[in-house]
């Protein structure tokens, strides 16, 4: 018995060292990134959408005071929710910007609001858009809702985070806990799954209508990680991406696997 005792006791331990059992997995010069999730702040054609008026002067001077505790992070270079194709214009924008910060922006958004205030405080040369439009059907579960043979688990995820939505009751939050609230890890896990995740759940006989739809969302935010990799940077550089939340929840788990990136944690910055 003492023998089978120790036996287990080994098989035990060595287990428990296999599973804690670490390697290099990044490369020696890894890129800081600060990946920080916002909702739009100007029109949108997302599903959802926050009330925020941005022309409001009282909301321009809460952003910028967002804009100057992210600034401590001295970013190199800014990725932002714009095609590559619009890298031109972008710059353009942002360097106008920077020479006259009292511009008048018509509608701005988060990208005028807080990524440009942001980079004119850090000295930010440097930034580019890396979105990568691909339309999807947000609404696929309503539409096989009378042949679908998944049990109700799509539906009762739902109206769950109604509720909690009603809870949160995030309109009537101050700017900075909402911004808090859109990086909070259990936050970002929820946009994956109401964003993509949920809709595996729903399916007709023999099909994957859902999965499929869910699948052309992961491949938008694996075009935008396409277009950071395509992005040439330094040993030296220091990289601030602001985009809807969702994106951020996605970007977060391509790099944290990733060789090249190591995260940065916004809540140092969000105080």
């Amino acid at each position: 018995m003492k023998l089978l005792f120790t036996a287990i006791s080994l098989f035990i331990l060595n287990f428990s060292n296999a599973q804690t059992t670490t390697f290099k997995d990044k490369f020696e010069n890894v890129i800081p990134v600060l990946n920080f999730g916002t909702f739009h702040m100007g029109y949108t054609s997302d599903a959802n959408s926050v009330n925020f008026d941005e022309n409001d002067e009282k909301n321009k001077k809460e952003v910028w005071k967002i804009a100057k505790l992210l600034s401590e992070f001295k970013p190199t270079v800014i990725l932002v929710e714009m095609p590559p194709a619009q890298n031109e214009a972008l710059q353009k924008s942002y360097q106008d910007y920077v020479k006259n910060p009292q511009m008048i922006i018509k509608n701005p958004n988060e990208i005028e609001l807080l990524a440009f205030e942001l980079g004119r405080l850090s000295e930010t040369k440097r930034i580019y858009g890396i979105d990568s439009k691909l339309g999807y059907n947000y609404s696929i579960a309503y539409d096989i809702a009378d042949k679908k043979v998944n049990d109700d688990s799509y539906e009762k995820y739902m109206d769950m985070i109604t509720k909690q939505e009603t809870v949160l009751n995030f309109d009537q939050l101050p700017l900075l806990e909402q911004l808090k609230l859109n990086n909070n890890s259990q936050y970002l896990d929820f946009l994956m799954n109401v964003n993509a995740d949920m809709l595996t759940y729903v399916s007709t006989e023999n099909n994957y209508e859902g999965a499929d739809e869910a699948g052309k969302f992961y491949l938008r935010n694996l075009r935008i990680f396409s277009n950071l990799n395509q992005i040439k940077l330094e040993k030296e550089d220091r990289v601030f991406i602001i985009m809807g939340a969702s994106h951020t929840a996605f970007l977060n788990e391509f790099m944290k696997r990733s060789p090249k990136y190591e995260l940065v944690n916004p809540f140092l910055y969000l105080k």
